[in-house]
């Protein structure tokens, strides 16, 4: 873990990103976009099947100038990052994934906090289905390093009653 004045880079660990892959749907020639890279834990076991692509911003490759088509889209995204406006850090996992699901042609899968999880709202959940988006499988993992349990979540731009939502506050 690095850390400067204002941000702490989490690296996942490699061994972790090896077993989440193998559950993402790709297929042979499909363009997969890691777009916060880091030292590569996700990008670096990618299948040889796939065509892989990646954004970094600490290599000068900032995901927003990122403008190809992609078929997928997997990371453990940044949870934080400062408003532009504001100009304090803000919890950043629904609107990287709004990002992403209008650019991605098949799926999103992301590595999530408790935090992160917890921004899927049932407000949200239904934009996204409105959308086109669901979420077709959630894994549970613990990283020793890191506080808690974590969840990678595959979005498919295709429907799925793996996971509901009722909407409405009780």
């Amino acid at each position: 873990m690095v850390k400067d004045e204002t941000y702490y880079f989490h690296q996942t660990p490699p061994d972790l990103c090896k077993e989440l892959i193998k559950l993402v749907p790709l297929e042979p020639a499909d363009i997969v976009l890691e777009p916060f890279k880091g030292e590569g834990a996700f990008y670096n076991n990618f299948p040889e099947f796939v065509k892989p692509k990646w954004c970094e911003i600490e290599d000068g490759k900032d995901y927003k100038d990122f403008t190809e088509y992609v078929d997928w889209v997997i990371t453990n995204c940044p949870f934080r990052l400062e408003n532009q406006i504001t100009k304090k850090r803000e919890n950043t996992f629904f609107k990287l994934l709004k990002y992403y699901t209008d650019r991605a042609g098949k799926g999103v899968a992301f590595l999530a906090n408790d935090r992160c999880f917890g921004t899927l709202t049932p407000k949200r959940l239904k934009e996204l289905n409105s959308e086109g988006w669901y979420i077709h499988n959630i894994v549970v993992s613990s990283i020793k390093k890191w506080r808690g349990r974590y969840f990678f979540i595959i979005f498919k731009k295709e429907p799925s009653d793996f996971y509901k939502h009722v909407e409405g506050n009780f």
